[in-house]
């Protein structure tokens, strides 16, 4: 065991003299000593029921022969921060957790963990933890929020924002607003959609680092309870077989995970997480392979804001490997791969039923040939730019129109609600990437508003920040280089033709090669406004978003 470098022997009698400090009995300490990272908190909705899951991992892991340590984990709501200088602090915690929760697991030599996160940043974090420290780990998620009921149809996070802007535009009143504030949220979980932080949990059960549900089961159902001590099981199983993180999180499971993403329409968020996981366990997934995996596999669902589903109906008809089984149908997916169930991929989703067509479609009547997710690349983007394609209007697709370019968030919020951007436009924000913002933004307000102005089908946004799972429409982010760095998304100029072609992946403005190289010559690098803190040095240390953001030493 690990935790016998700090329990046993006459060196280890101080270590020894702590652990009675914490109430350990002498058989404790003989037990595996497993870790169990708590995202609780009071300020995230997806994390306020964390210490009931917590409970129950806690009583797993005892009854399977462990002994569990609960530590902590922080967590940031995207949705609170979004908007506003928080937002700027939501990306960078990510490694702000992974860093934290090496650091605890290797200062105490844990021998096995069990990660209980929720929110955005919160997941990727942890298996990045999880993928450096490689002791045997299962995760375990406080699970999604219902969805809210607005005059009798459901609804989530996405239409609350989408509200605000059909406030400014006059299409609903101060009354309707605070009804839908009232009735969008209604129980603790993670938003109801297929936003970021329900992508990345059924992203865990694909790439075999979550158990089956993890992704789907609500919050606030019993079932997750039961989820919770089978966790503990399985974290205990994976010890006694020496089942690690990176004997699961190979190649072949990432590429597993991509295939599912497409599937699902997941956020494009998940194409900064996969890649920045993966790096962690030695492997290296550019990118650019989304379009190939994309082009092989068809879209199955369509949850909010792409569609009218929900995370519990998701969940009803059979969840993440229902959907990994009709994936398996046309052989999409390597079967052969190793989960936290002890078991292979193949024989995980053996027996498992599609149980709701509408809901997920059958592998041979998908609602879209390809993926949800597109990379998209040309003279704006000569690395990268995402769009969640699932979620594009199909009027959007291929669409023409003058840029009007913005140098922060706020500044094009500023013009979408006072009626300055007309439909055909194309808003450009920039200056928001992982070194310009710093932090890489979520522009979930921009893109609400331009849906609640009734401009949804009719103008699209490119950014070099990213969006938020609940964005929808033509949003184009990621986009690489970012302008802090001279990308060219820098030299675009008011009025330029931007043409987005989403089937042929191509993202362009039109302007010959001569004049941007001109453009290039003047352009200047901004000083930064942030001198201090952490967000200074994640400035420095910052890669750019087409490699997932990570930070290089």
């Amino acid at each position: 065991m690990l935790s016998d470098n700090v329990k046993l022997g006459d060196e280890h009698a101080p270590h020894r003299s702590l652990f009675n400090a914490l109430g350990f009995t002498k058989d404790e300490m003989k037990k595996p000593m497993v870790g169990i990272v708590s995202s609780y908190n009071e300020i995230v909705p997806g994390h306020m029921n964390i210490d009931k899951i917590v409970e129950a991992v806690k009583l797993g892991v005892a009854e399977a022969g462990g002994m569990p340590v609960v530590f902590p984990a922080i967590a940031v709501c995207d949705g609170i921060a979004m908007g506003h200088t928080g937002m700027k602090y939501s990306l960078v915690t990510r490694d702000l957790i992974a860093d934290s929760t090496e650091c605890m697991a290797k200062a105490h030599q844990f021998d096995a963990l069990v990660m209980v996160p929720n929110c955005d940043k919160n997941v990727p974090g942890l298996l990045m933890a999880a993928a450096r420290v490689n002791v045997p780990t299962v995760f375990v998620s406080g699970g999604p929020m219902l969805a809210g009921h607005v005059h009798g149809k459901k609804t989530s996070l996405s239409s609350m924002f989408e509200a605000v802007g059909a406030k400014k535009a006059g299409t609903i009143d101060e009354e309707e607003l605070a009804y839908y504030d009232e009735h969008v949220c209604p129980t603790c979980g993670s938003c109801s959609g297929m936003y970021t932080a329900n992508s990345m949990n059924c992203l865990t059960e694909a790439i075999g680092m979550g158990l089956r549900g993890n992704g789907t089961i609500p919050a606030v159902y019993s079932e997750r309870i039961r989820l919770a001590k089978m966790a503990g099981y399985a974290v205990m199983d994976m010890y006694n077989k020496n089942i690690r993180p990176r004997d699961i999180m190979t190649r072949e499971a990432f590429m597993n995970a991509l295939t599912v993403d497409m599937a699902l329409g997941c956020s494009t968020n998940t194409m900064l997480h996969l890649p920045a996981i993966a790096h962690e366990a030695g492997i290296e997934l550019n990118m650019e392979i989304a379009n190939e995996v994309s082009d092989r596999t068809p879209n199955l669902c369509h949850l909010a804001p792409a569609g009218h589903t929900y995370m519990e109906d998701l969940n009803e008809a059979g969840g993440v490997y229902a959907v990994m089984k009709e994936l398996s149908k046309k052989d999409l997916l390597n079967l052969d791969c190793m989960t936290v169930t002890g078991s292979t991929v193949g024989e995980n989703i053996g027996n498992v039923k599609n149980l709701d067509p509408e809901v997920i479609r059958p592998i041979d009547d998908p609602f879209m040939a390809e993926g949800g997710i597109a990379v998209l690349k040309g003279n704006i983007a000569p690395d990268t730019g995402i769009v969640k394609r699932s979620a594009v209007a199909p009027e959007m697709m291929v669409h023409e129109g003058p840029a009007r370019v913005f140098d922060c968030e706020e500044d094009a919020i500023k013009a979408i609600y006072n009626g300055k951007i007309n439909a055909g436009d194309v808003v450009v924000i920039r200056y928001e990437g992982p070194k310009g913002g710093p932090g890489m933004r979520e522009m979930l307000n921009p893109t609400s508003a331009i849906a609640g102005m009734g401009l949804g089908s009719s103008v699209a946004l490119i950014t070099d920040g990213r969006f938020s799972g609940a964005s929808r429409g033509a949003s184009i982010g990621h986009v690489s280089p970012e302008a802090a760095v001279g990308g060219p998304i820098a030299l675009i100029e008011e009025g330029d033709i931007i043409k987005i072609d989403i089937p042929a992946n191509s993202l362009n403005v039109d302007v010959s090669d001569e004049v941007l190289e001109e453009r290039r010559k003047k352009w200047k690098e901004r000083p930064s406004s942030i001198t201090d803190g952490y967000l200074a040095r994640y400035q420095k240390l910052v890669t750019s978003g087409n490699r997932g953001a990570v930070l290089e030493i």
